[in-house]
């Protein structure tokens, strides 16, 4: 029976990602997906840290400051092309109609992601406030 509801389990996780896979048709939205899961995956490795559910370890906050930061640095540029009618892409029209607004809430990310102290668990904390704000304040405004 355990083996039965893993299977089952295991076969709707693979039918998901294919069908999350397929959606996706721009590559542009398929750029700037995978662009946010690097920031996503950072993020949540900085915040896992911050908010104590991981352990503090400087190499790996290290490493993902600097993935985060260099991710932030290429928003602007990934997202400089509007994607067409890509059913799973995520970002609002209003990304390209307000595009000023939006450079500057990516620099905010970028700024804050460079800023991060990774070298002690305070600097982590501190930084993943000001990390938090940014991602909150673009999200809210330009994420469907």
């Amino acid at each position: 029976m355990k083996f039965t509801k893993t299977l089952v389990i295991t076969g709707f996780a693979f039918a998901a990602t294919a069908l999350y896979a397929a959606e996706r048709t721009d590559p542009n939205a398929i750029a700037r997906s995978e662009l946010m899961e690097t920031i996503g995956g950072a993020t949540k490795v900085l915040g896992g840290m911050a908010g104590g559910k991981a352990p503090y370890d400087a190499a790996a906050a290290e490493a993902a400051k600097t993935a985060l930061a260099e991710a932030a640095a290429k928003i602007t540029a990934t997202f400089e092309t509007q994607g067409g009618a890509d059913p799973a892409d995520e970002a609002k029209p209003e990304i390209w109609a307000n595009w000023d607004d939006f450079v500057k809430k990516s620099g905010a990310l970028e700024a804050a992601a460079t800023a991060l102290d990774a070298s002690s668990l305070e600097g982590v904390q501190a930084g993943m406030g000001a990390i938090g704000g940014t991602c909150k304040d673009c999200h809210t405004a330009y994420r469907m």
